[in-house]
């Protein structure tokens, strides 16, 4: 009995043992299959990681301008002749007889001043040149009698000197007090404002009562703004290799978008003969006439040149552009996804679009809206963008981005 007790208790702890060696194994296992699984997990990460850090850049070819056309320029209408009109004496705005929008003929009356004080300063200025007067025909009879007197020795030769000094300084006193008459009546007649030219007014700043200032004492002084518009000055930045095309009597005409299809024509009437070194353009001169009133001063216009420009030029949107301290760049994208900054050397202006002359290819791939931390050589993923042409250029053959097959 004691020996069948004993084997059964040593079968029972061999069946604990083979089932806690069992459990042992499992719980390995699963540790094992744990670690493994969290290993993918942590490598596919590091390479979700990794291929994020690449940054996806959108690529587009640069556009081509048409072989040949005329030059367009941006520029801005100015009045051909503009003053502002300012008072030359003191008073009070009586009354204005033309308003903004009215067109005025040279010498035509615009303003009437009141001015008590330079009138009553004139009044006195002419009482002072009577009382000047008076004493110089009483110093002139002295003067007389005296030379007279001297003959029979009734005086003696230094009382005829000091009554003929006495003369001569009532003359010179007479000479005084009618400068300043005059100088008072000239001041006077300023108080009528005349249009110095023929002109629109543009801007009227007084009204009845204004109490007016002599000179041009600021902004707030200034009574009228006159313009001449017609014609008008369009004045053009014409780019340095485009400047010996340049000159007067060259052929221009203006398109505005408020007139579509409509061409005002003009010509160049003078440069600047002289480059400036900020912009590296040739400001210049466009005169167009404006007998009609269409075109009007400060007005935005596209003046064409009829000078023909040839050769390949490409046009690419001003958001592909990088601004860096050394100047600006474009990012193009080689075949094994490497960027490189390219220094470029910009033409026309065409406001959402810039002329390049010189860094780039029809065939390069440049991307669109950069980053600034873009730098040389950098690693990038590409997607082809298509661009939309502007009228009258064209478009390279289409192919397929740097690193891709074509479908």
């Amino acid at each position: 009995m004691e020996s069948e007790s004993h084997e059964h208790s040593h079968r029972k702890g061999g069946r604990l043992f083979i089932i806690l060696f069992l459990g042992v194994i499992v719980l390995v296992i699963l540790g094992a299959l744990t670690l493994f699984q969290r290993r993918t997990q942590y490598q596919a990460l590091a390479k979700e990681t990794e291929a994020l850090a690449i940054p996806t850049v959108a690529v587009f070819h640069p556009a081509i301008e048409s072989g040949e056309e005329d030059l367009v320029l941006p520029g801005t209408m100015q009045a051909y002749v503009e003053s502002p009109i300012y008072a030359r004496t003191s008073g009070y705005l009586k009354k204005w007889y033309r308003d903004i929008g009215s067109r005025v003929r040279q010498g035509e009356s615009l303003a009437d001043i009141d001015t008590p004080e330079v009138d009553q300063q004139l009044m006195q200025a002419r009482a002072d040149l009577n009382t000047a007067k008076a004493n110089s025909r009483l110093s002139e009879i002295t003067a007389t009698r005296y030379a007279e007197l001297i003959k029979t020795d009734g005086v003696s030769k230094q009382e005829v000197d000091n009554a003929t000094g006495d003369f001569e300084a009532k003359k010179a006193t007479v000479q005084s007090s009618e400068a300043n008459v005059r100088r008072l009546e000239e001041l006077e007649s300023f108080k009528h404002i005349y249009a110095p030219f023929s002109g629109v007014i543009t801007r009227r700043n007084v009204d009845t009562g204004t109490l007016i200032n002599a000179g041009n004492g600021g902004a707030s002084q200034q009574l009228f703004f006159l313009a001449q518009t017609d014609p008008l000055r369009v004045y053009v930045s014409v780019p340095e290799t485009y400047a010996p095309s340049i000159h007067a009597g060259l052929s221009a005409y203006l398109e505005l978008t408020q007139y579509p299809g409509q061409k005002f024509q003009g010509k160049v009437v003078r440069t600047a003969e002289a480059i400036d070194p900020g912009t590296r353009t040739l400001l210049t001169e466009v005169d167009v006439p404006n007998h009609d009133g269409a075109l009007l001063p400060g007005g935005y216009a596209q003046a064409h040149l009829q000078v023909k420009v040839t050769g390949a030029r490409l046009v690419v949107p001003v958001n592909a552009l990088l601004f860096r301290s050394e100047g600006l760049r474009a990012v193009a994208v080689d075949a094994n996804h490497r960027t490189h900054l390219k220094q470029l050397t910009i033409g026309r202006d065409y406001g959402t679009t810039l002329e390049v002359l010189q860094g780039l290819d029809a065939s390069d791939w440049i991307v669109l809206n950069p980053a600034d931390s873009l730098e040389e050589g950098q690693e990038v993923r590409v997607k082809e963008t298509v661009m939309t042409a502007a009228p009258g250029q064209a478009r390279p053959a289409p192919g397929a981005a740097p690193g891709t097959r074509k479908q």
